[in-house]
């Protein structure tokens, strides 16, 4: 992985919030709208999870699979890769991008053990050929910088460092990952703002601080604002969801 964000390809890619919210032409032929675009992408964020529970990886190589996943749609529509099988898909190529290889065989296995529909229990061959679709769709760009790199340093900066704080704030990073703010935001922008709401919930009063980061606060402000957002619309009928995949399913 690069060692500079500043210089890396993840800082190079970095888009702006109207070029992440594009239904691709053949998902709206289906009649998937926006709001079930992120609908889908947050679903399959949460499979990568539930996946990523049972083979045993870190965090880290969860983040890195959602973003992958997050930047293929940004690239290629859902008709033409299945988010069922590009979500493990990911979950194995982020494994072997973060150096903690989850063996094929035993994804394969959790897939189907996780699967209640025939059609979605992927075997090992399925995986391997959506990887090297992946891989083109990503320009062989893996290289993710995460909010986790920089919030243990920032919260002892802040003197905020205290086990609350900081179980807080790392919950509200994972979180992030069900939206697409690591798609739009430097992390360390991303990791502010879920000190600034950790900061705001716990009520300690860190605004000087914050003024001798010279950061642009309205952009931590903002990136606040939409983790809240997503809070408040957190609540989805699995209807909802269903629907979504029901539109892809259906034959042209």
């Amino acid at each position: 992985m690069a060692a500079n964000f500043w210089t890396s390809s993840h800082f190079k890619q970095l888009l702006d919030p109207e070029e992440v919210d594009v239904v691709h032409q053949q998902d709206k032929d289906k009649g998937i709208t926006l709001e079930e675009f992120k609908l889908i992408k947050m679903h399959m964020a949460n499979y990568i999870m539930k996946l990523a529970q049972n083979v045993k990886v870190r965090q880290r190589v969860v983040a890195t699979a959602v973003t992958y996943m997050r930047r293929v749609y940004t690239r290629r529509s859902m008709r033409e890769y299945d988010p069922r099988l590009v979500a493990p898909t990911c979950l194995y190529l982020a494994s072997k991008a973060e150096e903690s290889t989850v063996q094929a065989r035993l994804l394969v296995f959790y897939i189907k053990k996780l699967s209640s529909d025939e059609k979605y229990r992927y075997e090992i061959k399925d995986i391997l050929e959506m990887e090297m679709k992946i891989l083109e769709a990503l320009n062989y760009y893996l290289v993710v910088f995460h909010p986790y790199r920089t919030l243990s340093p920032l919260l002892q900066d802040a003197g905020m460092n205290d086990m609350s704080m900081t179980q807080l704030s790392w919950g509200l990073v994972n979180d992030t990952y069900k939206m697409d703010l690591i798609l739009t935001h430097p992390p360390y922008l991303i990791a502010l703002a879920c000190i600034y709401i950790a900061s705001v919930y716990r009520e300690k009063d860190i605004t000087t601080w914050f003024e001798e980061l010279r950061v642009d606060m309205n952009v931590v402000k903002n990136i606040s604002m939409e983790i809240l957002d997503f809070y408040e619309n957190k609540m989805i009928a699995d209807e909802r969801i269903s629907t979504a995949f029901l539109k892809l399913a259906l034959k042209p």
